[in-house]
């Protein structure tokens, strides 16, 4: 369950101090800064330190994008981040995921048509998500694939967006519009 409304409002333009404007106007995108930068501006260290970790997993990750988006999508749909779905719902069709691979993501690993390492890469989210921890027979077979750096980075980004999720979620981060909320998949 998920706020309904926004807990804290995102901090409107006109209260955005000078090293705020200069973080913000970073993260412009298409004329907009997106409510979960402008959520978290009012805790402006925090944010600052938060983008360095989030662009490493989303933008330097040793993951292939296509894996990294799986996990995401995944962990967004268990933790009903609405926010975080809409988003990677987008960045996810960029990384060659189809609408039906998406909304197979809601299935899960033992869903129809996933290939052996996809299936694996979903039991693994869902593992972290239940246990907090990978199992030993999910691990080998990530192993057979992903060398150590992958390894480390697949926990980290699950584990980040599961964090993600709860801020969003507790917080009451709204979706913009323009965005693939739950109800286009349920």
């Amino acid at each position: 369950m998920h706020a309904k409304e926004s807990r804290i409002k995102p901090l409107p333009e006109s209260e955005w101090d000078d090293e705020t404007r200069e973080l913000l106007e970073s993260l412009r995108r298409g004329g907009q800064v997106f409510n979960i930068f402008s959520t978290l501006a009012h805790h402006p260290r925090l944010l600052k330190r938060w983008l360095v970790f989030g662009n490493h997993i989303l933008a330097k990750s040793t993951l292939p994008a296509r894996h990294r988006e799986i996990a995401i999508l995944r962990i967004g749909w268990l933790s009903r981040a609405e926010y975080e779905w809409g988003h990677h719902v987008a960045i996810g069709r960029d990384a060659c995921l189809s609408d039906v691979e998406i909304r197979r993501i809601i299935e899960g690993p033992d869903a129809t048509g996933w290939d052996s390492f996809e299936a694996t890469l979903l039991r693994a989210v869902d593992e972290l998500d239940t246990n907090t921890v990978i199992s030993d027979s999910t691990w080998g077979l990530l192993a057979e694939r992903y060398n150590t750096e992958q390894l480390i980075d697949f926990v980290f980004t699950v584990g980040q967006y599961k964090l993600v999720s709860m801020a969003l979620n507790s917080l009451g981060v709204q979706l913009e519009e323009g965005f693939e909320g739950f109800e286009q998949f349920e």
